[in-house]
């Protein structure tokens, strides 16, 4: 192994554990949805240490702003209403996100490293044009919404049953699945409130 190899595992090592010490405490659910929070990058860039809550809508993204990596503290994020074609592998980064919403957008992927975001709770991909979810998704043992609303889906994992514990409810309307597939979905999830449109006569 070289040195200079070496030096760059340390580097990283370090800066992963002052990552996990400088994070501040969980906010609870509902004073992080009703607490006030940055709008705009700039008024956030200013202390970024203290960024818990951050609302970009309708702000013509086409992809995440590469200031986002600045948050270590980030617990809320919401970036609807944009024209976002994809979640980078490095989401896993927000370690504290509980909250992330990216409806209305031009995603038709979701990288499995959104397995790794463990204190999410809301996750919003409504309106956009995923086509599947991955497996991963088996690994957020805490969320409770996981709304999926006019997608393209017709893919769903059988690891969805390693969230029935917490997830109190899904939304699948809007979107063409059968009636074999809707009652496949429900033994998954028999303690969650399901939404979905009337079954479709097509093959999935």
């Amino acid at each position: 192994m070289s040195i200079r190899f070496l030096a760059l595992l340390i580097f990283f090592w370090c800066g992963n554990v002052l990552h996990a010490q400088n994070l501040l405490p969980l906010i609870d659910s509902l004073t992080l949805d009703t607490m006030d929070g940055h709008t705009s990058l700039a008024a956030a860039l200013k202390e970024p240490e203290k960024v818990v809550k951050l609302t970009l809508r309708k702000e013509k993204l086409s992809s995440f702003p590469a200031e986002l990596w600045k948050f270590p503290n980030l617990q809320y994020l919401d970036l609807s209403r944009n024209s976002i074609t994809e979640i980078p592998d490095s989401i896993s980064y927000f370690k504290n996100l509980q909250v992330l919403k990216v409806s209305r957008n031009k995603l038709d992927f979701v990288p499995r490293e959104i397995g790794d975001l463990a204190k999410l709770k809301i996750l919003d991909l409504s309106q956009n044009e995923l086509v599947a979810i991955p497996p991963q998704i088996g690994k957020l043992k805490n969320l409770t919404h996981l709304d999926l609303w006019d997608n393209n889906l017709s893919i769903f994992p059988e690891e969805l049953k390693e969230i029935a514990g917490n997830l109190k409810v899904l939304d699948l309307r809007a979107i063409l699945i059968n009636k074999s597939t809707q009652e496949r979905i429900r033994s998954l999830l028999p303690n969650t409130t399901i939404h979905m449109s009337p079954p479709c006569k097509c093959d999935q």
